[in-house]
C-alpha cells in the first residue's frame, strides 16, 4: 500500500483547506494510505512512514513561512540521507496571485531536493490557462473550481508516482491513467 503524507503549515486556513484537498486527490487512487498533518502534530517519524510527501505552506514576503522552515532546520541530523528516493510534490496559498508562490514552491522543492526525494510537478491542465507547474497554487482560499483541481490532481498524481515507483504498480503510472489531463488547453 502506498503511503503518502500531506505535510503543511498554515496561517490563516488557506493551506490547510488545499492540504485537504491534496488528501483527498491522494485517495482516489485506491490501495493509498493518507496521513494528513499540520507540522505542529508531525515529527521525524511520519516521514519514516510516508513513501510520498505533499508539501504545503504559505507563501509569507514571497517565501516559504518561517515556521515550515524552522520543522525541516530541526529535523534530527542522523535522520539525514534517509529519505532518498521518496516522492514529493508542493503546494502554497497567497494572499494575492503574483505574491511569490512560485517562489514559495520552488524553495519547498529545494527543501525536498536537499532530503533526497524525487520531486514533480503537475503537466495537466486543470482550467482554462491553469497548470500546476511547480506545484498546486491559490490566490486566498482555495474557492475556485480550477484552484480545486488542482489541488486533488496534485494528491492524485503524488499517489499514482508513489504506486507506481515505489510500490511497483505499473497500473498506476500516470501515463496509464484515463482521465482528462490537457482540459481547456487550447483555449
Amino acid at each position: 500500500m502506498a503511503r503518502v503524507l500531506v505535510l503543511f503549515h498554515s496561517n490563516s486556513g488557506n493551506t490547510r483547506r488545499m492540504a485537504e484537498l491534496v488528501a483527498d486527490g491522494a485517495r482516489q487512487l485506491d490501495g493509498t494510505e493518507v496521513r494528513l498533518k499540520d507540522i505542529s502534530a508531525a515529527d521525524d517519524k511520519d516521514l519514516e512512514w510516508c513513501d510520498g510527501v505533499a508539501l504545503g505552506s504559505p507563501t509569507n514576503y514571497g517565501c516559504v513561512s518561517w515556521q515550515m522552515k524552522q520543522w525541516w532546520d530541526q529535523q534530527p541530523i542522523e535522520n539525514w540521507g534517509k529519505r532518498d528516493g521518496k516522492i514529493g510534490c508542493v503546494f502554497t496559498s497567497a494572499g494575492a496571485w503574483g505574491g511569490g508562490q512560485e517562489l514559495t514552491c520552488l524553495a519547498l522543492l529545494a527543501i525536498l531536493i536537499n532530503y533526497g526525494f524525487l520531486v514533480f510537478g503537475l503537466t495537466d491542465y486543470t482550467g482554462i490557462k491553469f497548470s500546476a507547474h511547480y506545484g498546486a497554487l491559490s490566490a486566498g482560499p482555495p474557492e475556485e473550481e480550477r484552484t480545486q483541481q488542482a489541488c486533488r490532481r496534485l494528491g492524485r498524481r503524488l499517489a499514482e508516482w508513489t504506486a507506481s515507483l515505489i510500490e511497483g504498480r505499473k497500473d498506476a503510472h500516470p501515463l496509464l491513467q484515463t482521465y482528462d489531463r490537457f482540459g481547456d488547453l487550447g483555449k
